[in-house]
């Protein structure tokens, strides 16, 4: 438990935080949307696995523009 002291939670926290809501968003505009630029399954890992990066990759790579 000595670990958790030590870390700088007020860094921490937000970063946690906006990686949370990006995985939320990202899920949830990848269950709303027809198309993706690859098979849905495969981004929705990516999004799942990727850390900040998934939904990143997701939303500037995965989704088809119109």
């Amino acid at each position: 438990m000595e670990v958790l002291q030590g870390i700088s939670w007020g860094i921490i926290a937000p970063i946690l935080v906006i990686q949370l809501i990006l995985l939320i968003i990202a899920l949830i505009d990848l269950s709303k949307i027809n198309q993706t630029n690859g098979p849905k399954w495969l981004w929705a890992i990516i999004v799942i696995l990727g850390s900040i990066w998934g939904p990143v990759l997701y939303f500037v790579i995965g989704r088809k523009q119109s």
